[in-house]
């Protein structure tokens, strides 16, 4: 029987996982650590990478994804605090920023795990699978407060399940995991899959298209908190903006919140937001 060999983080998970730390502070900070020092979740966010890549010939859904989706997150919510904009368990008067990033990274890190099963109604399997595990961190963070446990447990498991924008969601921090998942849509996503495969399969569009996208910038906006600015080689890039990218912000509760522009490089810019 031939040995599995142990998953080790990559260099680009571990710069990721720098500048997460870097972002964070309190319950935030302490969460990222148990997330990114659990063994058992990264080697589901591995496996959930070899049946999206290697079986099912999608794209990059694994621990770097689950990163860049964070960092794209904590950028989001930074800005949104900077505007003053409250987000949902502040406005609700239920929990504080704090709290919200909880749920957030929770979600972020765990949002594709249902991949390890399977493509179909992969956020519902990731809610299922990811529920034990969010259990056991928020028990760590918050031992003697079951209010907080539920509140950050509850934004968690709504962002991972309003993910792919197939379910209608109501929060914010729901909202913008949304919308930072759309955001991850670098080329470099796809780089793997377009170098394995020679062959046509259904799924193909997204590699293409992800390929000609250069780069995402989350910013702060000219007229409203955040604008996100795509950079692109070709211009099948606009079909993951407006099929992926757009719809995802176009059910966001922070769809409001948002400017949405993209363009060629070299060629004129189109504003979406």
């Amino acid at each position: 029987m031939n040995e599995v060999k142990r998953n080790e983080k990559s260099p680009k998970e571990r710069a990721l996982d720098r500048k997460l730390l870097a972002m964070t502070e309190g319950k935030a900070k302490e969460t990222l650590q148990l997330l990114i020092e659990d063994e058992e979740i990264h080697a589901m966010q591995e496996y959930a990478n070899t049946v999206s890549i290697r079986r099912l010939h999608f794209n990059d859904h694994g621990p770097v994804h689950m990163r860049k989706v964070a960092l794209n997150a904590l950028t989001m919510m930074n800005l949104l605090k900077e505007a003053n904009v409250k987000l949902s368990l502040e406005e609700d008067e239920v929990g504080s920023f704090e709290e919200s990033s909880v749920g957030v990274l929770l979600a972020a890190f765990l949002h594709d795990v249902g991949m390890t099963i399977g493509r179909q109604d992969h956020e519902h399997s990731s809610m299922i699978i990811a529920a034990p595990y969010i259990d056991a961190i928020t028990q760590k963070l918050y031992p003697n407060d079951p209010v907080r446990r539920v509140i950050t447990k509850s934004v968690a498991l709504e962002g991972i399940v309003g993910h792919m924008a197939q379910q209608k969601i109501h929060s914010k921090e729901a909202g913008i995991i949304l919308i930072a998942d759309g955001c991850d849509m670098e080329k470099g996503r796809a780089r793997i899959p377009m170098s394995m495969n020679t062959e046509s399969h259904v799924g193909d569009i997204h590699k293409y298209s992800a390929s000609a996208i250069e780069k995402v910038k989350i910013k702060k906006g000219e007229e409203k908190p955040i604008r996100i600015a795509v950079e692109m080689s070709a211009s099948v890039g606009f079909f993951q903006i407006e099929e992926v990218l757009f719809s995802k912000i176009n059910s966001s509760p922070v769809k409001d919140q948002i400017e949405l522009i993209a363009n060629v490089i070299g060629r004129d810019v189109k504003r979406y937001l």
